[in-house]
């Protein structure tokens, strides 16, 4: 199956809500990443949703050229070719992209989408994340309406950010805030629902927080308020009725527990974000390669090492097989596992 339409990514989202699963929502940067996950969610029989942050784009792109946009449309590209072998329904989605990032970031992958469209192309992404969480919420929903009428234009899906999660990762560093702006308040959700449901044919999701933070914990160390979700979404049926409901997103998983995330699964949560424990996957299995074969991966005393196990193609297999199983964990976690909405 290729890359998902918008149609299907709809589908894909509104049965995760309707059976109390989320999508596994993995961060890559690379071909090699890329690859563990497109394995993982077919083994599976999930579906999922691969994404590219701004570091991430950066990387694939290369050291002398770090361009996160370029970096990110070439590995879309891989994905969009290799999916299509898979039988599982894939979405592409671009992570936390701050305002002052979006126009050497989002704005071009709109517009390379939007220039596909026009060939006839399917969408070179499905969904776009504006983090406005670094500034006041007014002005985080002024400039998501604007985004969102273009996402809207080209079927694309806006996910936008309400409170902030804090830790620190991939460049995002929001370890120094106060506590309080950990939680969002069902009158932030409803002002989200207000700003944007105005705006024609628009899909958007919510990362709303509840003391998820970023970045490497124990269990047990994160403490979560998972009802902080359920206040919200109370609050937008009490005012509009129960038909209404948020699409949310889960940033910030590592070191929770796994009854907290049990929980947000009963209350909308449609997407978790897993990128920590993906990359000590990655590199773990790849440690263990260089420990064990030490004195193969170097020339030592004028030796020439072995080239089974210096070939880099030896060591990445581990490390995406490595990855690869973390992603079917979290897909049994989260109960997406076996649930693919994918059809011949």
């Amino acid at each position: 199956m290729p890359v998902v339409n918008y149609k299907s990514y709809i589908k894909m989202m509104e049965e995760a809500y309707k059976n109390h699963y989320a999508l596994p929502a993995i961060n890559v940067c690379s071909i090699d990443t890329a690859n563990a996950a497109l394995s993982a969610f077919a083994e599976a029989k999930s579906d999922g949703i691969i994404q590219v942050s701004i570091g991430g784009g950066a990387f694939a792109s290369g050291p002398d050229v770090s361009d996160s946009a370029l970096g990110a449309i070439s590995i879309a590209e891989h994905i969009h070719r290799v999916a299509d072998h898979y039988d599982v329904n894939i979405a592409l989605h671009t992570d936390h992209c701050v305002p002052d990032k979006l126009e050497s970031f989002v704005k071009p992958l709109i517009a390379e989408t939007a220039k596909r469209r026009k060939a006839g192309l399917p969408n070179l992404f499905n969904s776009h994340m504006l983090d406005g969480s670094p500034i006041p919420l007014t002005e985080n929903m002024g400039i998501a309406k604007d985004l969102l009428k273009e996402c809207a234009e080209n079927e694309i899906v806006l996910e936008v950010e309400v409170g902030v999660v804090g830790g620190e990762e991939d460049g995002m560093d929001n370890s120094h805030l106060s506590k309080d702006k950990l939680y969002t308040t069902p009158e932030d959700m409803l002002y989200v629902y207000e700003s944007l449901k105005d705006i024609p044919n628009a899909v958007y999701t919510v990362a709303a927080t509840f003391g998820n933070v970023h970045g490497v914990y124990k269990p047990g160390n994160v403490k979560l308020n998972p009802p902080i979700l359920k206040h919200g979404q109370d609050a937008l049926k009490d005012k509009y009725g129960a038909d209404n409901h948020f699409l949310l997103v889960f940033h910030g998983g590592s070191g929770s527990e796994k009854s907290d995330i049990e929980e947000t699964l009963q209350y909308g949560v449609i997407k978790m974000n897993v990128d920590t424990d993906t990359q000590y996957a990655f590199t773990r299995p790849i440690v263990d390669h260089i420990m064990k074969n030490y004195d193969g991966v170097l020339r030592i005393d004028g030796e020439m090492g072995n080239k089974k196990v210096y070939d880099p193609r030896s060591y990445l297999k581990a490390g995406e097989k490595g990855m690869k199983n973390r992603i079917i964990e979290a897909c049994n976690d989260l109960h997406s596992a076996g649930k693919t909405t994918f059809v011949k």
